[in-house]
């Protein structure tokens, strides 16, 4: 069903900007992070998340009381910094990626921002890293932000790992809105709509879409 009164505002820049300095604001490690990811790679810097959404991960970690995090894409370290500073002193946050360049700097973040004791990265395909892993239910909290094709596969794995109320969360789901727009046949789009579509209809998760930064998929598992 679709409103004739939808409730989501849409942000421009100063609203953007208004809305992050009234949440929690990136301190000056991740703002450093930022804009060394904008030096160092230009264009592929879109891949990082917005401020708010790393300040929301930060708090999901912290609420969900989250000890055992994954995450699968981790670019430059902005989202795992975020996830790792949620963690208690004793928690541990896998960061599967397949790019040594880009984690190069992670790995920079992570020591900048005193969580390294915390991180572990494994470079490789991470469908392969996550069925690696053990097969009892023991993540309390993953972040998916990947290749887009990779999503399903990625989801049951970690679905199968975690523990009942543990959350799943998946970024890019709206896909800059291409989602709607059937004109947009884009081998990415169409694998983000099949993966939404299936996560909608997977009884063994409650779902909830956000409207944060590119879309934000919260899957708690039953």
């Amino acid at each position: 069903m679709v409103s004739d009164d939808p409730k989501s505002v849409g942000l421009d820049a100063e609203l953007h900007a208004y809305l992050v300095a009234h949440g929690s604001p990136p301190d000056a490690v991740l703002v450093d992070l930022a804009e060394r990811t904008r030096d160092r790679f230009g264009d592929a810097a879109r891949m990082q998340i917005s401020a708010e959404q790393g300040a929301l991960l930060t708090l999901l970690v912290r609420i969900t009381g989250a000890r055992r995090v994954v995450e699968v894409g981790t670019f430059t370290g902005y989202s795992s910094v975020c996830l790792a500073r949620g963690l208690p002193e004793d928690g541990h946050l896998l960061c599967c990626d397949v790019d040594a360049t880009f984690t190069a700097l992670a790995r920079e973040a992570w020591d900048a921002a005193g969580v390294a004791d915390r991180v572990e990265l494994r470079l490789g395909p991470a469908a392969d890293t996550l069925r690696s892993l053990p097969t009892d239910r023991w993540i309390d909290l993953s972040f998916i932000d990947a290749d887009k094709a990779g999503y399903a596969t990625y989801f049951e794995e970690l679905v199968a790992r975690t523990r009942p109320g543990g959350l799943v969360c998946i970024d890019n789901v709206l896909w800059g809105g291409a989602v709607v727009d059937p004109a947009d046949t884009s081998p990415d789009t169409e694998a983000i709509r099949a993966f939404n579509a299936r996560v909608a209809a997977d009884d063994r998760v409650e779902v909830v879409m956000l409207p944060v930064a590119d879309g934000l998929t919260l899957a708690r598992v039953r």
